[in-house]
């Protein structure tokens, strides 16, 4: 099968790219052609399709600039491209893909793009890596906080609270386009089918009346590139953005109360940094470092003799890479029961469970593990037989495969698996 991937970015930028990139990889070594089409990113990885790719713009610097000119400029380019849709139109004519399968693309390439994929009479699949369908932010989050004021089309309040990084253009900008998605009908209805990574956004997605069919098929990764020690030393880690809804000060809140010599190590970098370090200071734990941002194998290799892995976010994190990628190193986690995170880690199973913003309570559950290392390692055992049969390439592929060929009318078959040779090298 010829399949067209799109997605912003042609380059490792977030999790949203590591999807992008892994499935891309997985369906090469399947016997597929994949053909990416991206915006021409300085930072892009070499592609032989490169030049179909969009121009690149960078909206924070676009709308920073005085007068109003450049926010014309990405007004036109958010709202509908010209050059997107007949860059699409053209590789579509060149290529002659059998499917289309989209991550992120709306605000660098618009709209613009679908229409062309429909008329071409292509299958047309997304993958959500986040909840823009419903929130002009993407996140369900405004100001530091879960926020879900736009329900019902009332995307007027993102302007209202300013939610798009406190910027009035930028909050502006994304109510345009929500309300331009839902006049011109230019979004969902030229979408055959959302693939969502958790139950949680998927249910979240059909609460706001999402129409497209939504069918879940959780992240990959190949655990083969990932190894369990399951000899842990004394500290645990959290990974992540250093941002007030990854719930980071409440973590430090929780290391006031733990007893013991355990360490918490904060693998991460972020705008929250001085604060954090201030709380630190303020309370004198010497039971906290930071780390600052580690590469993938570094950050693995820590991950691996850790104790736990802390995921204490307080906002609906969809399917959490973080967590898959610490209990294939056979590491427990120790998660806020928020978005699609119960999905991921059973409580007393795989590790804990705690209500977001308790401080108390994740105190206790560190405790619990902290106390009786042989449960932390039974726990990460556990969490590592999950990710071979739930989160391994194979499984990915064959779902994948049964939403594509469903939509190509090829019946669908049972895919054999990978052989030790086409093992994936992914990230």
């Amino acid at each position: 099968m010829k399949i067209l991937m799109i997605n912003s970015f042609n380059y490792l930028r977030g999790g949203g790219e590591r999807c992008f990139f892994d499935l891309s990889d997985l369906l090469r070594a399947r016997g597929h052609e994949v053909i990416p089409f991206c915006m021409d990113h300085p930072q892009n990885l070499p592609s032989e399709y490169s030049d179909y790719f969009v121009s690149h713009v960078d909206f924070p610097t676009e709308l920073g600039k005085p007068g109003l000119t450049p926010k014309l400029r990405v007004l036109e380019r958010v709202l509908y491209s010209r050059e997107a849709r007949d860059k699409v139109e053209a590789l579509l004519a060149d290529t002659r893909p059998d499917l289309v399968h989209i991550h992120g693309f709306i605000h660098e390439m618009s709209t613009s793009i679908l229409p062309p994929l429909k008329a071409a009479k292509l299958p047309v699949v997304q993958t959500l890596h986040d909840y823009k369908p419903a929130c002009p932010n993407t996140t369900f989050v405004s100001n530091d906080r879960v926020c879900e004021a736009c329900r019902g089309g009332h995307y007027f309040n993102m302007t209202r609270y300013r939610c798009k990084r406190g910027s009035r253009s930028a909050s502006v900008l994304a109510t345009a386009e929500m309300y331009f998605h839902e006049v011109l009908r230019l979004y969902q209805p030229n979408i055959d089918r959302f693939i969502s990574p958790s139950q949680f956004l998927a249910d979240k997605m059909a609460e706001h009346g999402i129409r497209p069919p939504i069918t879940t098929i959780p992240n990959f990764i190949n655990p083969d590139n990932f190894r369990a020690v399951y000899e842990p030393e004394n500290y645990f880690i959290f990974a992540g953005r250093l941002v007030r809804v990854k719930g980071i000060l409440t973590l430090l809140e929780a290391m006031r109360h733990v007893r013991g010599d355990a360490v918490l190590k904060i693998a991460g970098a972020g705008e929250l940094e001085p604060e954090m370090r201030r709380f630190v200071a303020d309370h004198n734990l010497t039971n906290v470092q930071f780390v600052g941002h580690l590469g993938t194998e570094e950050l693995a290799r820590l991950v691996q003799r850790a104790l736990f892995t802390v995921v204490p976010s307080e906002w609906y994190e969809n399917y959490s890479m973080t967590v898959i990628e610490s209990l294939a190193c056979g590491t427990p986690v120790i998660g806020a029961n928020i978005g699609g995170i119960p999905e991921q880690v059973r409580d007393g199973w795989n590790g804990h469970l705690f209500a977001p913003g308790d401080a108390a309570g994740l105190a206790a559950k560190m405790q619990h593990l902290i106390d009786d290392r042989a449960a932390a390692v039974e726990m990460g055992r556990r969490g590592r037989q999950q990710v071979e049969t739930l989160n391994g390439p194979d499984a990915h592929y064959e779902q994948t495969m049964a939403v594509y060929e469903s939509l190509v009318g090829i019946a669908p078959r049972r895919a054999a698996p990978l052989t030790k040779s086409q093992s994936l090298s992914l990230s």
